[in-house]
């Protein structure tokens, strides 16, 4: 069996630059069973084995066609070398939690090899809690926030028993590379889907435009236009980038932000991105680098439909402001409150032309000479930002998992920066914990343990800022509820830099292994 990868799967691979490696991943502290004695390295080599052939990603590789005249396929790789994609690594004493970061910043860096299966995980152990780390990286061209939580619901368990599942098929030969005869057919049939689906791309077009331009049809008003920020300041994320990356992790209690987000009326992704927003307004400001004006950030959302099986990339993003011109954290919650109320009802008028999977010949060589023009140029030092950073929340399972018997304890996710936007924030929620996870290019962000400190410091003055009088929170807006997800804690005075310098190198004590500042 072979397919071929849609035009948003298609793009993370011509996205790919020597400085930007376009995989995704996680990181894991898992807790071994009582009096466990085994080897876990094998034992998880052994369950990730047994379960490899119920992940198509996991045991197809990718076949490219000629000079990118179109979107390459996936065809079976037969046999997977699980000691090649399946590694182990030991920090060195004595195994704190700023030695993991470091890393697997350093393992993030590194590229997959394209001519296997497009994912590697790691093992590591030597940490000084006792606790085991697994990392994982699977390159986005197979999977989004979305669909990794279905590969999470194959690999993990819901007891330290594992499940019985189905076993791998008997073995036979593996499937042939798909000849030029197979692959021609499948390019004529691409292009003939991508006919059809221009002709039923119109009316959605169509239909788009006439809720933006013309008033409601039952009380003849016109809507007040909504468009994203469009001209966000520079800062000193919004430049080109290295491949060497930074990490860190921070986590926690998701009831924080579920009592913030009660309080004021909004939602839990309206806390995170204010969370978000006083931190790089410290941090901005400590450097003498805040801008006059708002940043913006590009917040994904998922256009996978409910129900269904979330497979490949279905991926949308909306521009939301920061509000880190504002100094009152309250004043912030409410302005990104309302802006998202916005984005979500302009992306609820447009969604259904967001991924219309249309291309044309050579369109693969065409994007990627034009990205390989804007690393060259290094366009991204020059040119305005089309946002300051990429902000994104992920729902992750509410219960707690288990994984080869061993007790997962945290999920923090591990995205990818790019030219022109050298941070990455992702927030997981997993098993009443909020893990959040910073990526970031090496160069441009060193300090960003220090940023991820700040994430603390702005959670508790969000806190404070929430206890006031409810004359200062924000009133209900009223919206139509979206018809997709966004990849969507009694105050403490701010911590010294003293304190959390001593927080980020201390190892996890807690039973859910929380990294807080």
């Amino acid at each position: 069996m072979f397919k071929q990868l849609t035009e948003q799967d298609a793009s993370y691979l011509y996205l790919e630059t020597p400085e930007t490696p376009q995989h995704v991943g996680g990181l894991s502290l898992v807790e071994l069973p009582a009096g466990y004695a085994g080897d876990f390295y094998a034992d998880y080599k052994r369950h990730i084995g047994q379960r490899v052939h119920l992940v198509p990603l996991l045991h197809q590789k990718l076949v490219d066609l000629p000079f990118d005249i179109d979107h390459p396929f996936w065809a079976d790789s037969g046999a997977v070398d699980l000691d090649y994609h399946i590694r182990h690594q030991t920090l060195p004493r004595p195994g704190r939690i700023s030695q993991l970061e470091e890393l697997v910043g350093r393992l993030h860096s590194n590229f997959l090899d394209r001519s296997r299966p497009l994912w590697e995980f790691y093992v590591i152990d030597g940490l000084e809690s006792g606790q085991v780390a697994i990392y994982t990286k699977i390159h986005h061209a197979a999977m989004d926030g979305a669909s990794s939580q279905t590969l999470a619901g194959v690999m993990y368990d819901l007891t330290p028993e594992p499940r019985k599942l189905p076993p791998p098929p008997a073995a036979s030969a593996a499937e042939a590379t798909p000849g030029v005869e197979q692959m021609l057919r499948g390019v004529g049939e691409h292009l003939a889907r991508q006919e059809i689906r221009a002709l039923q791309y119109v009316p959605d077009v169509l239909k788009a435009w006439a809720k933006l331009v013309l008033p409601d049809v039952q009380t003849l008003r016109y809507e007040r236009a909504v468009l994203p920020p469009l001209r966000p300041p520079k800062t000193i994320f919004n430049v080109a980038i290295t491949s060497q990356r930074s990490y860190a992790i921070r986590s926690w209690p998701l009831g924080r932000f579920k009592r913030i987000a009660k309080q004021a009326d909004a939602t839990v992704n309206d806390v995170v991105l204010a969370v978000c927003a006083g931190a790089l307004r410290r941090y901005l400001k400590d450097k003498g680098a805040l801008p006059e004006k708002s940043l913006t950030a590009m917040v994904p959302v998922s256009l996978h439909k409910p129900g269904e099986p979330a497979t490949g990339n279905q991926d949308a993003a909306m521009l939301c402001t920061l509000a880190t011109d504002e100094a009152d954290a309250m004043q912030r919650l409410v302005r990104i409150h309302e802006a998202m109320l916005d984005q979500k009802r302009l992306l609820n008028n447009i969604k259904n032309t967001l991924l219309p999977d249309l291309s044309f010949l050579g369109s693969g060589a065409l994007l990627r000479g034009m990205v390989d023009l804007y690393r060259r140029a290094k366009l991204a030092d020059r040119l305005p930002p089309w946002s300051n950073l990429f902000i994104s929340n992920v729902p992750g399972p509410p219960v707690p998992l288990y994984i080869a018997g061993a007790r997962l304890l945290s999920m923090y996710p591990c995205s990818i920066p790019f030219h022109g936007s050298a941070l990455n924030i992702t927030v997981q929620s997993y098993n009443d914990n909020l893990d959040v996870g910073l990526t970031a290019c090496r160069h441009t962000v060193p300090d960003l343990a220090e940023l991820a400190d700040l994430l603390g410091e702005a959670l508790a003055e969000l806190e404070q800022a929430a206890s006031r009088p409810p004359a200062t929170k924000p009133a209900a807006k009223s919206a139509t509820k979206p018809a997709f997800r966004t990849r969507d804690a009694a105050p403490t005075p701010p911590a010294k830099s003293s304190a959390r310098r001593k927080a980020r190198t201390a190892s996890p004590s807690q039973p859910k292994a929380k990294v807080t500042s």
